[in-house]
């Protein structure tokens, strides 16, 4: 098992609101790059959206369950056919996004008994989380070229760690970086 952290991120570290859907003052400084810089399978995920399990919080949930049900490309046919694990105590419902259920109990508990990986999808909290416990295995890290100053950062609060690093490729106007903790 594998749990991996996929996350847009500024070069001044911030990971919160790449698309302005949370209204920030600095939100959707990723989609300033137009949208080809966030289309498709950046993350480079592959069969890992049929053979692992995403790990959504409410938030990102609700975006995603508006926004992705709808579309058929094949990168869109692929998240929506994903199984998704929703981490929520005010959500009851989760049908609106197929193969969604709600986890149920305590979120560390339940990563550490889960068969096969699980991939985090934006969800800082839950990412910040598991990093505290010693659980991520893997960063995958869009670094947009956008300075914005103030914001959540992915690494706030983190305990002191040396990744290795794994790769990296050019995407449009980003880089995908790929770290291993282990």
């Amino acid at each position: 098992m594998s749990v991996i952290v996929t996350e847009f991120v500024t070069l001044d570290g911030v990971a919160e609101d790449p698309d302005g859907s949370g209204g920030t003052a600095i939100g959707g400084w990723a989609f300033r790059h137009g949208p080809e810089a966030v289309a498709g399978d950046k993350f480079r995920l592959g069969t890992l959206l049929e053979t692992g399990t995403l790990l959504l919080g409410r938030t990102t949930w609700e975006l995603f369950s508006k926004l992705w049900p709808g579309r058929t490309d094949e990168f869109s046919s692929r998240l929506n056919a994903a199984r998704k694990l929703v981490v929520s105590r005010t959500l009851t419902d989760v049908t609106a996004w197929r193969n969604s259920s709600l986890l149920q109990g305590d979120l560390l508990e339940a990563v550490e008994r889960h068969d096969g990986d699980l991939v985090v999808i934006g969800s800082i909290g839950i990412a910040q989380a598991l990093a505290r416990r010693g659980l991520v295995d893997e960063y995958r890290l869009l670094v947009f070229p956008s300075l914005v100053g103030a914001g959540r950062r992915l690494f706030d609060g983190a305990v002191p760690a040396d990744l290795r690093l794994v790769s990296t490729t050019a995407v449009g106007p980003a880089v995908l970086s790929t770290y291993r903790t282990r």
